[in-house]
């Protein structure tokens, strides 16, 4: 048998490889199976050497290989392929494959022989998991069938519940039938059979490379037809001893057969369903003896992986048993030949396509019993024209195979009858009067009742048809009234709305042309405290060099040093004050660009490469906030060029609902926050940067270590775009009437 995963392979003989340019490369099959299906259908490359543990004939080539870390599948579609023990070298790239990644497209070559490698004992549970696709692996089971087809020994094994084909080399002298019941040992390679579109598991088959590997570990004591006979009822009952490996005796009259299916047979004690592959045709009321292993289906007993056998004893004519609904709601006469009385309430045919000769037409009775409904079905080639002649009402007598079904508590949900052939209905009563046809013929007359009936209600209702005329033009006049009462008080909200944002951006407004005003104030402030007394200060000191230059150079240079000193502080709070000032890079850009030009040009003679980039719903924003932002970029750009030794600088925007966040981060060389200069030193920008923040309501986070580079972050609120347009324009008036009351 050819499993699917074979089938899946050779449906996709040149599977398509999505190739990225990539520099990797996968050294074992460990590798390869951890890949997920996406990442494998990129054609990543592979190089692996390991040793074939399964290659059978008819799969084209392809073949399991395994190396220390794991077992994978090769794609390998040619008619060279190796043999179970080679090692090969194996150049190719992955593929998603059907179930778990594969090596497709390969290029091997054998470089020895190895024994196989040692088999791994695996749960039941673990392997039928899929888990161990590819790997060699050894489990133990019963034989419950066994067959020789392909140039293979199939062997089907039931271990913890679950099935497993088994394909081995045939053994020489090995008759199939007598393995049958034994336990086995088994190594070979595990191969998921799996539904390729979905890549989901189906089931898990082991091929088995060497005769040595498939070992019978316990054979059958004696031939089961040797056994004593069980009762056909007592096969589900507890026998102490019961081995799972115990195949069951029994014998009884046949009373249905579907050859190749299934059989049942009647013993003393009542029916049973034996399900066996076998085609030995056999006639109502033929002795049959019968070995297979105890089973449920539906929560009932049957006997499953069955052979049987005729038996010399002359035929015997069976009777169907009356069997009360009672009776079978309790799980009696299960598989028996029973007979049964209904009403007949429908009839189904249903088709299949099956072999010639065999039935391929189900004609289905739905009846009904009590307060119970069943059906009854019979299987022909052709219309069955006896059961298409019973009436649909009429009471009929069934006798066939009764199949009842079972939940897990053993209660009975439902049955069917089984019918051996057609003459197995009989009609008991014919329908009542009260047919389809009748009850056509009484619902015409009830249609020509109502039909004069709703005239004289026409009649009646014409007469109330001008009062309801003038209720109908005063409901709409009503909700006419109601529609323009709603659309006033819509209009009274939408403008209550507009004044409530009108009143909120003139304050919002006010406040802002009183920052303005403050910060006019504080600018003249600032150049009167600092640049205009440091100006005083440098008179002074030039006054007094003057005087000391002829009499005392040296206290002379000292005065000179400190100018010097007094000119630089100077030009730093001149700086900080022009910086103060609306910048000529935001009047013509926007904050995006005004950060990316001003940052350049400051890092540009320095060598030092500056990234900005932005983040979220990139919108414009008020004037004073676009300001500080801009200023605390240049200032920390200035910084990161005098003292870092950086060689980039990444600039980030981040724009949310309520926040606007800037980020400056460097590669430099770091310092230690604590330890940082300050004022004291000479040093201010740190601290005007820290002060431009906290004017605004925001704050500022300064990260660094030495050789890891400075992380400086400022977060500010802001205030929604559509206020910060009326602020603006409003701000810019107030601006122009202070400066023209002020001239």
């Amino acid at each position: 048998m050819l499993v699917l995963y074979i089938a899946f392979a050779v449906s996709n003989a040149v599977p398509k490889i999505s190739a990225q340019p990539t520099n990797e490369l996968l050294t074992n099959a460990s590798a390869i199976l951890a890949l997920s299906g996406d990442r494998a259908a990129q054609g990543i490359k592979i190089s692996i050497k390991g040793v074939v543990t399964a290659a059978e004939p008819h799969w084209g080539g392809r073949f399991f290989i395994q190396d220390p870390s794991d077992g994978v599948f090769v794609e390998n579609i040619s008619d060279d392929q190796p043999s179970p023990g080679d090692i090969l070298a194996i150049e190719g790239v992955s593929y998603p494959g059907g179930y778990a990644p594969i090596i497709s497209h390969p290029h091997w070559m054998k470089i020895g022989e190895a024994p196989l490698p040692p088999a791994k004992p695996v749960e039941i549970e673990q392997l039928m998991s899929g888990a161990e696709d590819g790997q060699r692996v050894e489990i133990s089971g019963i034989v419950r069938d066994a067959r020789i087809a392909d140039n293979l020994l199939n062997v089907d094994i039931s271990s913890g519940g679950y099935r497993i084909p088994v394909y081995a080399p045939i053994p020489p002298g090995i008759d199939p039938s007598k393995l049958i019941g034994t336990k086995v040992d088994v190594k070979g390679t595990s191969a998921t059979t799996f539904n390729a579109p979905l890549r989901h598991l189906i089931s898990v088959d082991i091929y088995v490379p060497l005769v040595q590997d498939f070992v019978v570990a316990k054979s059958r004591a004696t031939d089961p037809f040797n056994e004593p006979l069980t009762l056909v009822n007592n096969i589900a009952q507890y026998r102490a001893g019961r081995s799972i490996s115990d195949r069951v005796h029994v014998k009884g009259v046949v009373i249905y057969q579907r050859n190749g299916e299934d059989l049942f047979i009647r013993d003393a004690s009542g029916g049973l369903q034996i399900k066996s592959n076998e085609v030995l045709p056999l006639s109502k009321g033929d002795a049959v003896e019968a070995v297979g292993f105890p089973g449920f289906d539906n929560f009932l007993p049957v006997l499953e992986d069955a052979v049987f056998r005729k038996t010399s004893e002359p035929p015997v004519d069976v009777t169907p048993t009356n069997a009360p609904i009672a009776e079978l709601l309790q799980g009696l006469h299960h598989s028996d030949l029973i007979t049964i009385r209904g009403k007949l309430l429908d009839r189904l045919e249903e088709r299949a396509v099956s072999p010639a000769g065999e039935p391929d037409l189900k004609t289905i009775l739905v009846l009904q019993a009590s307060n119970m409904v069943f059906s009854a079905s019979a299987e022909t080639t052709g219309p069955n024209l006896i059961l298409k002649s019973i009436p649909i009402g009429g009471v009929v007598e069934v006798s066939g195979v009764c199949f009842l079904q079972s939940d897990e508590n053993g209660n009975i949900k439902s049955f069917q009858v089984l019918l051996p052939a057609s003459n197995s209905v009989r009609l008991i009563t014919q329908p009542s009067w009260l047919t389809p046809q009748h009850l056509l013929i009484t619902l015409a007359g009830a249609f020509l009742v109502i039909v004069v009936g709703t005239s004289w209600v026409i009649m009646v209702t014409r007469r109330n048809s001008a009062l309801r005329h003038l209720i109908h033009e005063r409901e709409l006049n009503q909700k006419e009234l109601q529609k323009a009462h709603d659309t006033l008080e819509w209009r009274v909200k939408e403008r209550t709305e507009q004044l409530r944002f009108q009143i909120t951006a003139r304050k919002e407004s006010e406040v802002q042309s009183k920052a303005t005003l403050t910060e006019r104030t504080r600018l003249a402030k600032e150049l009167h405290d600092t640049i205009e007394q440091t100006m005083t200060g440098i008179t002074l000191q030039l006054n007094t060099v003057s005087k000391l230059l002829q009499q005392d150079p040296i206290a002379a240079a000292h005065h000179l040093g400190l100018i010097r000193n007094m000119m630089r502080m100077s030009r730093v709070d001149l700086r900080r004050s022009i910086w103060d000032l609306r910048s000529r890079e935001l009047e013509q850009f926007d904050l995006y660009k005004a950060l990316s030009l001003g940052t350049n040009r400051i890092a540009a003679n320095a060598g030092i490469r500056v990234d900005v980039e932005s983040k979220g719903n990139v919108r414009p924003l008020p004037e004073i906030i676009e300001e500080m932002l801009l200023r605390i970029g240049q200032e920390a750009v200035t910084n990161t060029v005098k003292h870092a030794g950086a060689t980039s600088i990444k600039i980030g925007l981040e724009f949310s609902d309520h926040n606007i966040a800037l980020e400056i981060r460097d590669n430099g060389k770091g310092f230690t926050p604590e330890n940082c200069p300050g004022p004291d030193d000479g040093h201010f920008g740190l601290l005007g940067m820290s002060e431009r923040a906290k004017r605004l309501g925001g704050q500022i986070t300064i990260t660094s270590a030495p050789g890891n580079g400075t992380v400086i972050r400022v977060e500010l609120p802001i205030i929604r775009a559509e206020t910060s347009r009326i602020i603006n324009e409003q701000t810019e008036k107030s601006i122009a009437d202070s400066n023209s009351g002020g001239g």
